[in-house]
């Protein structure tokens, strides 16, 4: 299928200082109007007494109306957030499963507080540092500090084995052993609606084998230049018809033009088959091959994309 002849469904702006940014979609938003005060025509004032300042509350004026205030926004919203490396012990890989953990600004302040949940997952040859070296957290420490997105937590497992499933079962122990450690230890919102998950490349390939064969944990996933398993070429046409239409995750895919010709034909599949199943989700075809440099140029756009509904 052509390129133009694809279906867009959603589209984002992508708007960062500082970033090179592909401005090729929009993004629309609610406006939410606050109603009205109703006025004061009942109030008795005396002309010719004010009350004291210990008299008079704090929250009236000198006449004695009321006085609207909005509670200022926390100065730790533009910090950074707080990067933390950490191990758990797994029965599924040979070693620990090993793991980088971005807490929001203000989460050691906001204590009551719960957080949405983001797991992204690098590429084949790199580690849990590659989507903090791309700029993810940045970005999301930009767009909260401006008002634009809601903190959020992010999740960046180590995948080392470079087997497809099920030999390598580094998706089991995510799945069963690091997504109920991070729920249980941190202050996250553990419904399907405030967890996604994403990849690069091979990760990529673990985002679309997690998300669509385990569709009641994730409520979007994101396939950047999708490296796709070959054992899932069968199964994931099987997903797809298991998953409630009204419970579909939301999906992002993405490729450069100049990428790999099976990176290209792995995100060209996977977009067809929705398209034949009418299934709603985003693809893009963007300047740029199979590098940091892609998909830095773009991390912007995923991070709108993970965090448009948190």
């Amino acid at each position: 299928m052509a390129v133009a002849q694809r279906k867009v469904l959603y589209s984002a702006v992508i708007i960062l200082g500082g970033l090179l940014i592909s401005a090729c979609d929009q993004a629309a938003g609610n406006r939410h109007a606050s109603p009205p005060y109703p006025a004061a025509t009942d109030i008795e004032i005396t002309p010719t007494i004010s009350p004291t300042h210990d008299e008079r509350s704090s929250n009236q004026a000198l006449d004695g109306t009321a006085i609207i205030s909005t509670p200022a926004p926390l100065a730790c919203l533009s910090q950074s957030g707080e990067m933390v490396d950490d191990s758990i012990p797994t029965e599924f890989i040979p070693r620990p499963l090993e793991f980088r953990i971005y807490l929001p600004p203000c989460y050691h302040v906001e204590t009551e507080k719960r957080y949405p949940v983001l797991y992204l997952i690098h590429g084949q040859n790199f580690d849990q540092d590659q989507w903090d070296r791309i700029g993810a957290d940045d970005v999301v420490d930009e767009l909260v500090a401006a008002g634009e997105l809601a903190p959020f937590i992010i999740v960046m497992p180590r995948d080392r084995i470079w087997h497809e499933p099920p030999e390598d079962q580094f998706g089991e122990s995510l799945i069963t052993e690091l997504i109920p450690w991070v729920d249980s230890n941190y202050r996250t919102l553990p419904e399907r609606g405030f967890r996604a998950i994403g990849g690069l490349s091979r990760g990529a390939g673990w985002a679309v084998h997690l998300g669509l064969q385990h569709w009641e944990l994730f409520g979007a996933i994101g396939a950047h230049s999708p490296g796709l398993f070959g054992v899932d070429t069968l199964a994931i046409p099987e997903w797809l018809e298991q998953i409630p239409p009204e419970a579909m995750p939301r999906i992002f895919i993405d490729v450069g033009r100049r990428d790999y010709q099976q990176i290209q034909q792995s995100a060209e599949w996977f977009g067809t088959l929705l398209d034949e199943r009418d299934i709603p989700h985003e693809w893009y075809s963007f300047a740029g091959r199979h590098d940091e440099l892609y998909w830095q140029t773009h991390v912007v756009q995923y991070i709108r994309f993970y965090a448009r509904e948190w």
